[in-house]
């Protein structure tokens, strides 16, 4: 479709078949350079690895603004999903009312990083003026294709606003994010934790790290030997939380070739034989967990690898927060802290948008509630 605009002239909002079409620099240069997860890279390479595409339930169909020239000047990350497996903001209950009134909510439009619970822009713009064309691109794609909704998840903080503008119905969740407040070092955090909150972490972190190795690798330095072992740790937390892992083997090494700077592969061993490792990726402002597998259990090593390495790695390089992925309230004791995520949500039928809006208000008092007592149970000191 084709649109006029007073100050660019003549845009064009189309649907594409996919991202790796595009020019890494030319997409990059929208946002994809401060955020992994939205990079060329990241989303090419599970293109082409197979991890999404075909058979998969996630169909590739980013929405873009170009202008006369072809130039690319807004883009939406998206994807036509045929069920609602590895988003982490769960619609199930909605799928089943939908269901039981006799219509069908799949399929439906996902705007989000694959398998990827980390806050990000979700709207990729060289001028926010754009958002209302990416927003209607997707409003008229679910309404001209059969979709019954558009969902855009984990959305950064600051783009809540675009949505809203939109009309779009916002929903809220909570995660546990550590917080840098400008440490000078893992002792100088431990200084701000209550006396036996501080013992625990020190004694936790002895314990895993006894009689252990743990290398970090990024770059070049990440071997195929390293994702060999990695994958096989992945293999076993996927079989087990999901069924089937979502990424597939190759994905690994086409992320380690396409962004090696932006990953942080961390392994622990033992003899010289990897036991156990976790995955992060590095934004401009924030180091993220993704993914964590061992082929023994050692204890605390779980917490030392993703939570206690990965504050670390913040403070060492300056990074705003450290955000380790969905659910876990034992984050909370390792001095993460409960913060809201936001996803944003348009619904095409207008009695469903009623109900959904209901439910969601009713809830957001819940999530406020739930942050509220959460933050009350930090290991922080506590005032006077």
């Amino acid at each position: 479709m084709s649109e006029d605009d007073p100050v660019r002239g003549e845009l064009t909002v189309k649907l594409a078949p996919d991202v790796g079409g595009f020019d890494a620099a030319e997409w990059n240069a929208l946002g994809g350079n401060r955020n992994p997860f939205i990079s060329h890279e990241f989303l090419s390479a599970l293109e082409d690895s197979g991890s999404v595409g075909r058979g998969t339930g996630w169909d590739p169909a980013p929405i873009v603004v170009t202008d006369a020239n072809e130039r690319l000047l807004a883009a939406m990350p998206s994807y036509a999903k045929s069920h609602s497996q590895g988003e982490y903001v769960f619609d199930h209950a909605w799928a089943d009312a939908l269901h039981r009134a006799g219509r069908n909510y799949y399929p439906k439009m996902q705007i989000a990083a694959p398998f990827t619970p980390a806050t990000g822009p979700r709207l990729l713009l060289s001028d926010a003026a754009l958002a209302p064309h990416l927003l209607k691109g997707a409003e008229l794609v679910c309404e001209q294709n059969g979709l019954s909704s558009a969902h855009a998840t984990f959305i950064e903080p600051d783009q809540v606003a675009l949505f809203e503008a939109g009309e779009w119905l916002i929903r809220r969740d909570i995660q546990f994010h550590w917080l840098n407040r400008n440490y000078d070092d893992f002792d100088s955090f431990l200084a701000e934790l209550a006396s036996r909150k501080r013992k625990n972490l020190r004694k936790e972190r002895a314990a895993a790290q006894e009689g252990l190795r743990i290398e970090r690798l990024s770059g070049d330095d990440i071997r195929e030997e390293h994702w060999d072992a990695f994958w096989v740790f992945y293999q076993d937390t996927g079989a087990r939380k999901w069924g089937t892992p979502y990424l597939t083997r190759e994905a690994f090494t086409l992320m380690g070739e396409r962004m090696g700077d932006a990953i942080v592969l961390i392994l622990a061993f033992d003899d010289g034989d990897p036991i156990a490792g976790a995955l992060n990726f590095v934004g401009d402002e924030a180091i993220y967990g993704r993914y964590w597998g061992c082929a023994r259990d050692v204890r605390f090593l779980h917490f030392e690898l993703c939570y206690y390495q990965a504050i670390d790695i913040a403070i060492e390089r300056g990074l705003k927060r450290v955000e380790a992925g969905a659910q876990g309230g034992h984050k909370l004791a390792r001095g993460y802290e409960p913060v809201q995520t936001f996803s944003a949500h348009y619904i095409v039928e207008k009695g469903f948008r009623a109900a959904v809006a209901d439910f969601l208000e009713r809830e957001r008092e819940g999530v406020a509630t739930d942050q509220m007592f959460l933050g009350e149970r930090t290991p922080f000191k506590k005032g006077d």
